[in-house]
């Protein structure tokens, strides 16, 4: 399984505005450059994350994005189903209409990739952008602690 670059940017985005205090609305711009983004795929996957509720946006001179829900209500589950739809190990996974042989019931194989599935959702789901940011703060102190010494 391979996540598309727009669900990495959809990330950052999303950990970006999660480590702001709340309410802040923060230009496209900046999340482009802190986050390099470039500006026209910041867009699209905006377009994403709005649609989904877990971005706002501000239109006008001080317009900008902003979290739309409290850190702790947004997971990398969320923004992953936001930008690329339903998690699916395979397509019998989601549609039994994708098993050419229409098995499901009787296959060990759709057997062991449920449970691998559901565990991976419910993982993708408990981890939480509140958390993630606070790991980015200490990630960011290490580092200026290194630079001074």
């Amino acid at each position: 399984m391979h996540f598309t670059q727009a669900t990495d940017y959809a990330f950052r985005i999303v950990l970006h505005l999660a480590a702001k205090p709340p309410g802040t609305i923060v230009s496209g711009q900046e999340i482009a450059k802190q986050e390099q983004v470039p500006v026209q795929f910041l867009r699209k996957v905006m377009r994403f994350l709005n649609r989904a509720g877990i971005i706002r946006s501000h239109r006008g001179v001080e317009g900008g994005f902003v979290l739309n829900r409290k850190p702790e209500d947004v997971s990398l589950l969320q923004v992953i189903e936001a930008v690329e739809g339903p998690v699916e190990l395979s397509r019998c996974l989601g549609d039994e209409e994708g098993c050419k042989i229409r098995c499901s019931r009787v296959c060990p194989v759709h057997e062991a990739l449920q449970g691998v599935q559901a565990t991976l959702l419910d993982s993708l789901h408990e981890i939480e952008f509140a958390a993630l940011a606070v790991r980015r703060q200490e990630f960011q102190q290490k580092e200026r602690q290194e630079d001074e010494s």
